[in-house]
């Protein structure tokens, strides 16, 4: 009795450790979709045990299974199917919509823990779902449940060259016969990308909590950040930070970046040492419930800025202002031969404001993108040559590299778009100009002496 207690205690923490939204808002999202499917059925397979154990911190379920289902466990998969009327002799069919969770293993329990079963007495109310049958069954409830003389199946098609959780499964009920020759395969990532790109209030919430997080990991930082200190310091430092917070995991690799290393974009091996001098360049992100922040500040590692680097952060922080300023509803957040688009009003502030050593304007140094959605990824799914509209959240980062000089410089802020279509900046009040990093780190340094 005593272990059998011990394993519901265990199974309990494991289901509600993830910070979800109300499971009515994952079935909202599912007849949603259902809606746009235009008769269509949606068969999604969660990320096994293997696929999502590539990072340090534990299983990370597939983030479409995910936002349609809140369920954080793998080797799950996920049917829709829409209502039908009776029709050429068969009977008329509700939207139907059916969690499938693997069957258990004990052997593998021993090493990943316990996992709710699909007969588990409690399986409807934790999962949110109706129904919850046994993996095992889909292949028969595909048979049963698919029309004929035509139907489509949306799932999540790999692209040439990409994986997904779905390309194994799938290919396996082919095989199987579960598709019979007049079904169709469709795939349904650009209907979720449409979905994904305009936040809820909870997934609000969750952004929210992440960037919080973040926020307070970086002002650690600053009361860290000295010659002599490692980067790998610093990284640790932050992702501590995350975790004391609630956050699960860092939302990607942290960019801890000093000297000749602030001008390579996705550094991340943190192996250097902070010189008197340089600058150092943070890019980084907790993630909170799935949900992660990114945010960028480029700080002197001897407190205060050189002449040189605080005119070279000057002008990003302007490009970063300018498109701030520029920003209205209708704008486009990217794309470098658009006229009305953030990235050009940022791009033309660089490169007439300042110099290189060869008196050639700036703009060259500017090597990647302005803005970039985020949620459940730090590059968040969704198209960034269409208009900025309600209910967006994304990146405005502007930055400069120059390796001649040994100074990169990001400033990365993280902006929503609110429903009356205003500007909400949501890691306002990180020290941000030059002015307030350098008193964020003397304050720092006053307090240890």
């Amino acid at each position: 009795m005593r272990k059998l207690v011990a394993i519901f205690l265990l199974l309990t923490a494991s289901l509600y450790a993830l910070d979800k939204q109300p499971l009515s808002d994952y079935r909202a999202r599912r007849e949603r979709l259902a809606k746009q499917t235009n008769g269509g059925f949606v068969l999604l397979f969660a990320a096994t045990e293997a696929e999502g154990q590539n990072n340090l911190y534990g299983f990370k379920q597939d983030p479409n299974f995910f936002y349609l289902t809140g369920w954080s466990e793998p080797g799950a998969a996920l049917l829709i199917a829409p209502a039908a009327d009776a029709k050429d002799g068969r009977t008329a069919r509700p939207y139907t919509e059916i969690l499938f969770l693997p069957g258990r293993n004990v052997s593998q329990e021993n090493w990943t823990g316990p996992k709710l079963q699909a007969d588990s007495p409690n399986a409807t109310t934790v999962t949110g779902f109706a129904r919850v049958e046994v993996l095992d069954r889909l292949r028969d409830e595909l048979v049963r449940l698919l029309p004929s003389p035509r139907a489509t199946v949306y799932s999540d098609l790999p692209s040439f060259g990409e994986t997904s959780p779905s390309a194994v499964p799938i290919q396996w009920l082919q095989r199987a016969n579960a598709f019979p020759n007049y079904i169709s395969l469709a795939d349904v990532k650009p209907l979720l990308s449409e979905m994904r790109m305009r936040k809820d209030a909870g997934e609000m919430e969750r952004i929210r909590k992440a960037t919080n997080a973040t926020m307070e990991a970086l002002r650690a930082a600053y009361r860290a950040i000295r010659p002599g200190v490692t980067e790998r310091q610093i990284a640790a430092l932050i992702e501590y930070e995350y975790g004391r917070r609630g956050c699960e995991r860092p939302g990607f690799s942290s960019i801890v970046a000093s000297g000749a290393n602030s001008t390579v974009l996705h550094y991340s091996e943190n192996a250097g040492t902070m010189q008197a001098g340089d600058v150092v360049v943070m890019d980084v992100g907790g993630e909170y419930g799935m949900y992660t922040s990114d945010i960028s500040r480029t700080a002197p590692v001897s407190g205060k800025f050189t002449p040189r680097q605080r005119e070279i952060y000057n002008i990003v922080l302007g490009a970063q202002q300018a498109a701030i300023d520029a920003f209205q509803a209708g704008k486009f957040p990217a794309g470098a031969t658009l006229p009305n688009s953030l990235y050009r009003v940022a791009y033309d502030y660089i490169n007439t404001h300042g110099k290189d050593r060869n008196g050639e304007p700036l703009g060259k140094y500017f090597v990647h993108g302005l803005s970039h959605y985020v949620g459940l990824a730090v590059h968040d799914t969704g198209n960034t040559s269409v208009p900025l509209d309600r209910g967006m959240v994304f990146s405005i980062e502007p930055g400069i590299y120059i390796p001649e000089e040994k100074i990169g410089v990001r400033i990365e802020d993280l902006f929503w778009v609110d429903p009356d279509g205003k500007l909400v900046h949501l890691t306002q009040g990180l020290p941000r100009t030059a002015e307030e990093v350098e008193a964020a780190m003397a304050e720092a340094a006053a307090a240890s002496r």
